[in-house]
């Protein structure tokens, strides 16, 4: 059964966001007001939009400075095959881009490489 559902993951800085988009590939819809999912469209205030999927990821404002990310995880829509369980690649990608944005702030070296499925950073 399809219906929307929250990705477990506060967003607290979208520029962050937008270059994890951008390093999976994938488009982020600045001021986009509606995303779409099975039962048609959601409101929205960002979304993003994954090539070869159906469906849409919504973004919206949840409190000061955090938004929340909703998708319809259901097989159909094409959003659990680019993106992995839960979003899983698109929580790993924002993870990522933060931290690396927060080290360069604080002029941390950087050394990133892919590990077992994951990825490894070394700050120094």
């Amino acid at each position: 059964m399809s219906h929307l559902s929250k990705i477990e993951l506060v967003i607290h800085d979208l520029a962050s966001l937008k270059e994890a988009c951008k390093t999976l590939g994938i488009a982020f819809c600045e001021n986009q007001k509606s995303f779409i999912w099975y039962s048609g469209s959601g409101q929205c205030d960002h979304a993003i939009r994954v090539p070869g999927a159906r469906y849409e990821i919504g973004i919206s404002k949840s409190g000061k400075d955090q938004y929340e990310l909703l998708w319809d995880d259901y097989f159909s829509g094409g959003l659990v095959d680019k993106l992995g369980s839960n979003a899983g690649k698109l929580k790993q990608a924002y993870a990522v881009n933060k931290i690396i944005k927060e080290a360069r702030h604080k002029k941390y070296r950087i050394n990133q490489q892919s590990v077992d499925n994951g990825i490894q950073l070394v700050l120094s």
